[in-house]
């Protein structure tokens, strides 16, 4: 890799105002994938046809993530939020290539990597639309990412990386992979702490092997595999933690996390905007969807959330800059992410409700949208163990201040204080901290929602449309009020793992000869 540690500006994306900038990529987006593209046919293939890339790319729209002094528009979130989200309205899989080069891999070797190496790492980004993405996941270890048994042997000039990783988004594609790994000593013992290395699989000795491209159910776009890693890879390009290598990664998934909703933005828009077009334009009984109390329940809700995500961003937008380090903001994080998540698949799973068998084809933009918006709520932390990680940290700093009622903590909290106050009697609770973990999960689902009700009373004083912002308060007023009441629900049913036996229902109806 060469020396040089910074370049010129390479096009005039990086000078034009962002307003230009912006209505020129939705542009690009709209002739590339309405009227140059057969989207319904590109929809069924995997992967993504050469002149989506280039015309995607043509743009320069990973511009909005890199520094100003390599070449970028400045890395302003605001941008890059925008750009996820104008992606996000034509290509759930756009969006989420955009986002892995992003927040997965632009920003925290903007944050993190040595000098000598961004230069030329971000002109080749901008010059020649190379991407990376990250590899942390193991065959056997997911969830449990810090066990990974990825490790490496130190040498003279190089660490030496070996393991195995999947599930890493763009395998095949990238041409830059940061790779996490477990320092090995002689013994072959691994270290407790991580390190992250840049790979350049353009560099030979750097080597990466696809073992596997798997077959994923949705995101049909995006290739994910089973790679062999045997790299390779010069010290300079260890990225340099200002701590430790576990809180690097921690400030690393909390920024990409709490980012989830730029994905987010336009996808919700996108179905708010299908489900708008089906109803105006569908008669039932002699009259239009759009009378029935039912269909205006559901608009009402993607409304909502096309709300709550719009406060998400504008809450990020001045909080997950690379000059705050956010290894523990993980009650807000897990909050964004989870909740985001479970918008996008709930929308997708009302609008094709609503839009019926049409809506049920793989080459539908509903249809695709159901399948392809699941995996956000299981990829960078499933949404279950991040909801009861979220009650976790409340607990936690619950006994920190020795007050175990949860309303008058979420009161003393500046994430919580002014949405806690719609729920003064029903969370009025003494918690236990021994509470099983299903009631965890339960607990975290409802304090997820009374943190994103502050992001929308938050974005209301900021000017946003007080209609839109009083039904949504109103909706996640009622979702938090259901999953309070099956944490409150004291049946905990276990399972019957001998289920077989005795549980014929044949055996119970009266012989008839």
């Amino acid at each position: 890799m060469s020396a040089p540690s910074a370049v010129s500006v390479p096009s005039s994306q990086a000078s034009e105002d962002f307003s230009t900038f912006i209505t020129n990529f939705r542009a690009q987006l709209r002739d590339t994938f309405r009227r140059r593209g057969d989207i319904d046919a590109m929809s069924l293939q995997r992967g993504l046809p050469p002149y989506v890339l280039r015309d995607v790319r043509s743009c320069k729209p990973l511009s909005a993530f890199i520094p100003s002094e390599y070449g970028g528009r400045g890395g302003h979130v605001h941008e890059s939020l925008s750009v996820l989200q104008a992606a996000g309205y034509e290509s759930i899989a756009l969006t989420l290539t955009l986002g892995i080069n992003g927040a997965l891999f632009i920003q925290p070797v903007s944050k993190y990597a040595k000098d000598e190496v961004k230069g030329p790492i971000f002109e080749r980004f901008l010059e020649h639309q190379h991407m990376g993405g990250l590899m942390i996941t193991e065959p056997d270890y997911g969830s449990d990412a810090l066990s990974m048994q990825t490790g490496y042997t130190e040498h003279e000039d190089y660490a030496h990386l070996q393991g195995t990783k999947h599930w890493a988004g763009l395998t095949s594609w990238a041409d830059f992979w940061l790779l996490t790994a477990r320092k090995q000593d002689a013994e072959g013992n691994l270290a407790r702490d991580i390190d992250i290395f840049i790979c350049d699989i353009t560099d030979p000795e750097q080597h990466i092997e696809v073992e596997e491209l798997y077959t994923n159910l949705g995101l049909y776009h995006i290739p994910y595999g089973r790679n062999r890693l045997d790299a390779k890879i010069p010290y300079v390009q260890q990225l340099v933690p200002e701590r430790t290598g576990i809180t690097m990664l921690l400030d690393l998934l909390h920024r990409s996390r709490i980012q989830f909703p730029g994905m987010g933005m336009g996808f919700l828009q996108r179905m708010l905007d299908e489900a708008l077009a089906h109803c105006r334009g569908r008669h039932v009984g002699g009259r239009s969807l759009l009378n029935y109390d039912q269909v205006k329940s559901r608009l009402s809700t993607l409304q909502a959330y096309f709300t709550a995500c719009s406060a998400m961003c504008a809450h990020a937008s001045e909080h997950a800059g690379l000059e705050h380090n956010l290894s523990k903001i993980s009650l807000q994080a897990n909050a964004v992410k989870t909740v985001v998540t479970d918008m996008m698949q709930e929308a997708a799973d009302s609008v094709l409700q609503l839009t019926g068998a049409k809506g049920y084809m793989q080459d539908h933009i509903v249809g695709r949208g159901y399948v392809d918006s699941r995996p956000f709520q299981i990829f960078e932390g499933s949404n279950d163990i991040l909801y009861q990680q979220i009650t976790e940290a409340v607990l936690k700093s619950m006994r920190r201040l020795k007050d175990n009622n949860l309303y008058n903590f979420l009161q003393q909290s500046e994430l919580t204080a002014r949405a806690s106050d719609q729920f003064k009697d029903t969370l009025n609770i003494t918690l236990d901290p021994q509470m099983p973990q299903r009631k965890l999960v339960e607990l975290g689902r409802v304090l997820a929602r009374i943190i994103s009700m502050e992001f929308i009373i938050e974005l209301g004083e900021r000017g946003f449309r007080s209609d839109l912002i009083s039904n949504s308060l109103a909706v996640f007023r009622r979702h938090a009020n259901r999953y309070l009441c099956a944490y409150r629900d004291e049946g905990l049913p276990e399972i019957v793992e001998d289920y077989a036996d005795d549980s014929a229902w044949v055996d119970l109806v009266p012989s008839r000869s």
